[in-house]
């Protein structure tokens, strides 16, 4: 996409039930600096205050008809779509002003870009829950250190593509609703380049509770096995600091025991031992954590995280058992699609 020109752009936003932050997201849109923009809202059967909060602002609202999922919602908003760029928008985000802008720009910039994907601010969008903190913040550092031509898992709740390139690559694989953006990233990868960058961002309202957290953890984790278990990604996976952390953090667990079990007081040294590697490992991270915020909130950080790995390392563990075991989810989350289903 090399154009000079200022293409339409369709802000596609699905929704279920987030109506307490709907008017944040929507105003965030028409606040954008650039200004070629429809509004593609599809609310997949909220239960809550959503079509009205949208409809008070002015906004249309499509309906997916039945509770579908998040990724029939953003295909029935790429249906009704218009624009020359398709940018897909979470619900729970607000964008910063320049968003819209600076994607349309980096897509202009070179023809072998097939999406920009965004970054989410340090500080979440309600700062009303220490978990949200948490998570808010891993994200952002992690998508910072990431940050230029990515491969594999491809970040969805800010994402931008040109109609063209969407054309060929889409849509979403309704099943897919953990995983759809490493099943577009996969097929992404043959062709196109993928940009993650800090220049389109916005705030996030991420998961309040921990319980609620770990959960997606762990569901996401299993789910995507399949694509990290193919030869193409693996050894990047193997050896990434997020997989060592996890390893290093279940071996910790693993080990608290053995002094009980074996009676030797040297036995007692292995936990230690294994929870000193896992802060290691991490240690940038935690050096950014603790330079941004209090040393209270970085014991905190430190903590969560700690059962965050934990919880990663069991979600990979029951994921291999099920590819070893399940054709069933061989086929569902297997790589290797040439194109998802409509």
């Amino acid at each position: 996409m090399t154009s000079t020109s200022a293409p339409l752009v369709s802000v596609i936003i699905p929704n279920y039930n987030y109506g307490d932050v709907l008017k944040l997201c929507l105003e965030s849109v028409l606040a954008q600096t650039y200004t070629n923009i429809e509004i593609i809202y599809v609310d997949d059967c909220s239960t809550d205050d959503s079509v009205e909060v949208a409809r008070s602002l002015g906004v249309r609202v499509l309906s997916t008809g039945r509770n579908s999922g998040v990724c029939v919602a953003r295909n029935l908003g790429v249906e009704h779509a218009r624009g020359d760029v398709l940018f897909f928008l979470d619900s729970d985000v607000a964008l910063a002003p320049d968003a819209v802008a600076e994607a349309v720009r980096l897509l202009q910039s070179d023809p072998k870009i097939g999406a920009v994907s965004g970054n989410y601010e340090p500080i979440p969008l309600r700062r009303d829950s220490l978990v949200k903190e948490y998570r808010t913040l891993y994200r952002h550092y992690w998508y910072l250190v990431a940050e230029g031509p990515i491969k594999g898992f491809l970040p969805v709740a800010i994402i931008a593509f040109p109609r063209a390139v969407w054309d060929e690559v889409g849509p979403w694989t309704a099943e897919l609703t953990q995983s759809e953006g490493t099943d577009v990233g996969e097929r992404l990868a043959s062709k196109w380049e993928v940009l993650l960058t800090s220049a389109v961002r916005g705030r996030h309202d991420d998961d309040a509770t921990l319980r609620v957290a770990l959960r997606k953890v762990f569901t996401r984790t299993r789910v995507h096995v399949p694509f990290f278990l193919q030869r193409r990604y693996a050894p990047g996976v193997v050896t990434s600091p997020e997989s060592q952390a996890s390893l290093a953090a279940a071996l910790t667990v693993a080990t608290l025991p053995v002094p009980l079990l074996t009676g030797s007081a040297w036995a007692a040294a292995l936990p230690v031992l294994a929870f000193a590697a896992y802060l290691g490992i991490d240690w940038r991270m935690y050096r950014f954590v603790f330079a941004s915020r209090t040393a209270a909130f970085g014991l905190f950080f430190i903590g969560v995280h700690f059962l965050v790995n934990v919880t990663i390392a069991l979600g990979a563990g029951i994921g291999i058992l099920q590819w070893l075991t399940s054709r069933s989810f061989r086929r569902l989350y297997g790589t290797g699609r040439e194109k998802a289903p409509a």
